[in-house]
């Protein structure tokens, strides 16, 4: 039966406590394994995707609306926790205007080597420190035919509530894993038989309208931090760099928007 929470102090929810702290969550999260899922869509897509969920915790009114996901958890042993939205607010920090949380188990993460390994379009997120950001670069890609991603040591979490949620649930649909140590890395893709585009500013680097006409077969693109861009070791190790023709006295576009174009302009022809 699920469990009511009227303390917002109940140790048995304490996965779900403070949840707009943004440094607690990167130390915490990881650490104990979990990640924390937001919405039924979102919860949903987690469960179809092979996560296996820790707890669940909702409003009162979503046990009616969730009551398959509910139904399984009892089946399963897994504890579903409700409450007053007070009390809820109280707990994690914030409203929940999306009506259910699930504290999932994190998946281990496959190899580069492994997820690579046919991949025809890859995108590398250099130290992209923003959620929001990374959120929406998963979005694109699940949208456009990227085949994986991978994230370097210093790039936000996609696992992150905000993250995900910006993503409506693309973290879960394509590929991913971290690439360490970075930029050797860049190593690995070119063994993997990838030309590897830098999307960055410099005097040599190639138009998109020109790599359009005549895209590699193959093809990883990174992407870098807000503001500094890529490091100048990964642009040196790239085999190109790439830039998108601007216009308006603008020079560069926001790293989930550029990398949206240049996902769009490259995507692969569809397999046969």
């Amino acid at each position: 039966m699920p469990i009511e929470i009227s303390d917002p102090a109940d140790p048995r929810v304490a996965d779900y406590v403070s949840l707009t702290d943004v440094v607690l969550r990167r130390r915490h999260e990881p650490e104990k394994g979990l990640y924390i899922a937001e919405s039924q869509k979102v919860i949903r897509r987690a469960l179809r995707a092979g996560h296996r969920p820790r707890s669940y915790l909702m409003a009162r009114r979503w046990l009616d609306d969730l009551a398959d996901i509910v139904a399984d958890a009892e089946a399963e042993g897994i504890p579903v926790y409700f409450g007053e939205h007070d009390v809820i607010e109280q707990l994690t920090g914030f409203h929940l205007h999306r009506g259910a949380l699930a504290a999932m188990q994190r998946p281990v993460l496959p190899s580069v080597e492994s997820l690579i390994a046919d991949a025809r379009r890859v995108i590398v997120l250099e130290d992209v420190v923003d959620h929001t950001n990374v959120g929406a670069i998963f979005r694109s890609a699940a949208a456009l035919g990227v085949d994986a991603v991978l994230i370097t040591p210093r790039c936000a979490d996609p696992l992150y509530r905000r993250s995900i949620r910006v993503s409506m649930g693309s973290v879960f649909q394509v590929p991913w894993t971290r690439v360490d140590p970075w930029p050797q890395g860049i190593g690995l893709l070119h063994d993997a038989g990838l030309t590897v585009a830098a999307m960055a500013l410099s005097d040599d680097s190639v138009s998109l309208d020109e790599l359009e006409s005549a895209p590699p077969e193959r093809l990883a693109l990174i992407v870098g931090t807000e503001g500094d861009g890529l490091s100048h070791r990964t642009v040196a190790d790239a085999d190109l760099t790439l830039r998108i023709p601007m216009a308006g006295g603008v020079d560069s576009l926001n790293v989930a928007a550029a990398s949206a174009v240049a996902m769009w302009a490259l995507r692969p022809p569809a397999r046969s």
